[in-house]
């Protein structure tokens, strides 16, 4: 198989932290504090790199433009809790509708055959891949988003043998969600850890780092099932994993 990704798009589920500002260090009047990472859901390649050109943000039903941190960044880099800063600033408080990913053309995967794809990129997508947020931005407060890019959903092949990008993000806040860590023995690669809602069925999968640990972001409250799925065929599963928002759920060392 291929080494994994995880990236800094997931395109999208976003997750908002909401943390109080000291009078010290909070915003100005009138601005809020905004921080969008970057992480990714694995996806069978050796390399996916994603061209970020920007960050958008429509408050009051204005465009603000955002200090990015833009790049050519490789998901499956972003494993074991890694990520991507792409802002981090104070912008006009109020109704915050959108959040807008801005893609370049120089994005491409390398396949498990060591051969580099350039992948098709709809116009579309250099104005902006729209997010839908609607949260009501308070001065003095820092609001966390988290874009997930889903990986094996956002490529798609084509009958001529080429691929196109359709950017899928998973967008969660950590204000209105949890996360899943832990460590895995023995390990390699391409170990997979994907914890199941027990009720809705939502999916959410990470690999594991060079040292074996893992990190699930942005997970809802609620309980889960996990499974962890090595290369090598060593399975394990974990029932009854409880997230709760805001904790960061450690399991015990999983042993294959």
């Amino acid at each position: 198989m291929k080494n994994l990704l995880k990236i800094i798009l997931s395109v999208f589920v976003i997750s908002v932290t909401m943390i109080s500002c000291d009078s010290d260090d909070s915003s100005a009047e009138g601005t809020s504090g905004m921080s969008v990472r970057l992480v990714d859901a694995p996806g069978d390649y050796d390399n996916v790199y994603i061209d970020v050109v920007g960050v958008e943000a429509i408050v009051d039903g204005e465009i603000v433009l955002l200090e990015t941190n833009a790049g050519i960044y490789d998901l499956l880099t972003l494993t074991g809790g890694e990520f991507v800063d792409l802002v981090n600033e104070d912008i006009p408080s109020g109704d915050l509708s959108q959040v807008r990913l801005v893609l370049g053309t120089e994005n491409s995967i390398v396949l498990d055959s060591g051969e580099a794809v350039s992948l098709q990129t709809p116009s579309a997508q250099q104005s902006g891949l729209k997010l839908n947020v609607n949260y009501d931005l308070l001065p003095g407060v820092l609001y966390e988003f988290i874009m997930d890019f889903k990986v094996d959903e956002s490529i798609v092949a084509q009958g001529n043998g080429g691929y196109l990008l359709k950017p899928v993000i998973r967008i969660t806040t950590s204000a209105e969600s949890g996360s899943i860590a832990g460590s895995v023995e023995p390990f390699d690669t391409e170990t997979k850890v994907t914890a199941t809602n027990d009720v809705s069925g939502e999916e959410i999968s990470a690999y594991t780092d060079d040292a074996g640990e893992f990190l699930l972001y942005g997970v809802p409250e609620g309980t889960y099932t996990v499974l962890v799925d090595s290369e090598s065929g060593l399975t394990s599963t974990i029932d009854d994993v409880t997230v709760e928002v805001g904790v960061t759920t450690s399991l015990d060392l999983i042993v294959l």
